[in-house]
């Protein structure tokens, strides 16, 4: 009997749902940083198992929000609802119930999929405060199971991958054993790239940052791989922040995520950076599907 599904991983910002689907894949497909709104595409990781495929969704968080790239992140997250077999909604057993888990939940209530509750971040908190909270989500929803673990540490993520197999419909495999995701070596680079940015940097630059990879060619004799890539953000003193003085930042950001491309292509990498200033491109519509974040209409 061979079972396969697409399991949406759904959740608020920050709740740890990259770190979650890089857990369960067992290496990092997805970037995860401490900061909210990392996360701005659907990611999917297809996991083979020796009598199935389970095809994990990683989406942005879902919140509520006027601008329009966090809408159509928004809409990114909850397309997922319909496009699954089974849903994990994670929560962090840190913050307790939160409003925006209530408000994701309520969402819930037309859906048909079964759900997991995922209580993740179980290491931040005393054991004797997580059964209360897990009678707490009971009463909240009909969920399948309730699943408390840290995705960070990797504690319970087995007992979730064997809940996951047990829970999917039998099928065949929808790709190839040797296919770990649908996102191309472009978008990958990207996502790494941005990432650093992300860590590196603070106020409001993590948020008004794009990255576009213009080339990515491979000198397969050389096991090398050269990657051109353009950094965009809103205003010139931004594109300051970005560069640094003297280009140390613009330095550091390409260091990290040289390393970071080489562990994960498994190749040598030469890196360029370039950035470019793109005035309101998170409130242009025109560019956000220029970036990819919105469909071309």
């Amino acid at each position: 009997m061979f079972k396969s599904g697409f399991i949406g991983i759904v959740g608020r910002p920050n709740v740890g749902k990259s770190t979650l689907l890089n857990a369960l894949m067992g290496e990092k497909l997805a970037i995860a940083t401490h900061k909210p709104q990392t996360t701005r595409n659907r990611i999917m990781g297809i996991k083979n198992v020796p009598d199935g495929q389970m095809i994990f969704l990683d989406t942005p968080g879902i919140h509520k929000t006027s601008s329009p790239l966090n809408r159509s992140m928004v809409k990114t997250a909850v397309e997922t609802f319909g496009n699954a077999d089974l849903l994990l909604l994670l929560v962090e057993a840190n913050t307790g119930v939160h409003k925006e888990d209530l408000f994701i939940i309520k969402s819930l209530e037309n859906s048909r999929l079964p759900v997991i509750l995922i209580i993740n971040k179980i290491d931040l908190i005393e054991k004797t405060c997580l059964l209360p909270l897990i009678d707490q989500f009971r009463q909240l929803y009909h969920f399948i199971d309730i699943i408390p673990l840290s995705a960070l540490k990797g504690d319970g993520v087995s007992i979730l991958l064997d809940a996951v197999y047990r829970l999917l419909p039998e099928g065949p495999a929808f790709f190839p054993e040797d296919m770990i995701t649908d996102r191309s070596e472009r978008f990958i680079a990207a996502e790494i790239i941005r990432e650093k940015i992300i860590l590196l940097t603070h106020q409001e630059i993590p948020y008004v940052t794009a990255v576009m990879v213009d080339a990515f060619k491979e000198d397969e004799q050389k096991n090398l791989i050269h990657v051109q890539a353009t950094i965009h953000v809103e205003k010139a003193s931004q594109k300051g922040i970005i560069i640094g003085k003297k280009g140390a930042m613009l330095k550091q950001i390409g260091m990290a995520a040289r390393k970071d491309l080489e562990i994960f292509f498994a190749a040598g990498i030469f890196l360029e950076l370039f950035v470019r200033v793109q005035k309101d491109w998170t409130h242009d519509n025109k560019m956000l599907e220029e970036f990819g974040y919105i469909g071309k209409s």
